[in-house]
């Protein structure tokens, strides 16, 4: 596929995708959102990490409600259907860690495009807004899911019905991110940050995602016995292998990913 709203690189096995309308803060228009889900798709099989980032001020603002002509005639269910969830689901189910490096402003359903990713860096000066009820829509884009996990009922509530804005450092309080960086830090920090996890045992990064995301629905023993069926199977790789003989040779670990 060619890219026209979007950049996107794979440099030392991580494959960056680039949200690129920064004339319209990098709103999802229907091109976008289908761009978005070849690219991180690509970046799962050609790569060992994915980041998705935002070109200048924001990440992203959302929907773009100018896309296809008047919004209020858009066909919500069919659009959330057919084109977000696709996008949602090759991040979700994206074989190898995921980061959301959050550039600048992150609001409906940018944030919780931020938030699909399996960590979230954010610059300290940016937020993260669930506008939706501005306009008077509820969260879309996997936002009921992701904040009450994240955030616990209370406060994503607060959010949604609210829609306040969310600083970086507050997100982080509250769990809703991994990381605030300082702004002249961010852009080397998120970097240093894949690049350590492109250099690391990726069979077992897919299964620490498995167990993890598992847990919300097992029992102790349902979840106690998937741990030990997927620590087996990581017992069985090279990387395991690598990993111990580097310990025993007191020297880094070489990781190759299988």
């Amino acid at each position: 596929m060619q890219y026209d709203t979007i950049l996107f690189d794979i440099t030392d096995d991580v494959a960056v995708v680039t949200l690129n309308r920064p004339d319209v803060m990098n709103a999802l228009s229907t091109q976008m959102r289908a761009e978005i889900t070849d690219a991180v798709t690509r970046g799962g099989r050609e790569a060992r990490v994915v980041v998705l980032t935002g070109e200048g001020r924001s990440f992203c603002s959302g929907q773009d409600l100018s896309d296809r002509g008047n919004a209020a005639n858009l066909d919500l269910e069919r659009t959330l259907r057919d084109e977000y969830v696709p996008m949602l689901r090759a991040i979700f189910d994206c074989p190898v860690p995921t980061i959301s490096a959050v550039n600048g402003a992150a609001a409906g359903a940018g944030a919780n495009l931020a938030l699909a990713a399996d960590v979230v860096i954010a610059t300290e000066s940016a937020f993260f807004l669930q506008a939706f009820t501005r306009i008077g829509l509820i969260p879309d884009a996997g936002g009921t899911w992701y904040l009450p996990r994240q955030v616990g009922l209370a406060r994503a509530m607060g959010a949604a019905l609210f829609a306040d804005k969310i600083t970086a450092r507050q997100a982080e309080q509250w769990g809703m991110i991994y990381e605030a960086v300082a702004d002249e830090a961010f852009a080397a920090h998120w970097a240093a940050r894949a690049g350590h996890l492109a250099k690391g045992p990726t069979a077992a990064y897919a299964r620490v995602k498995e167990s993890m995301r598992a847990s919300f629905g097992n029992s102790l023993e349902e979840q106690l016995a998937l741990e030990a069926k997927l620590q087996g199977e990581c017992g069985k790789t090279r990387d395991f292998k690598e990993g111990v003989l580097a310990f025993l040779q007191k020297r880094p670990a070489q990781y190759e990913g299988r």
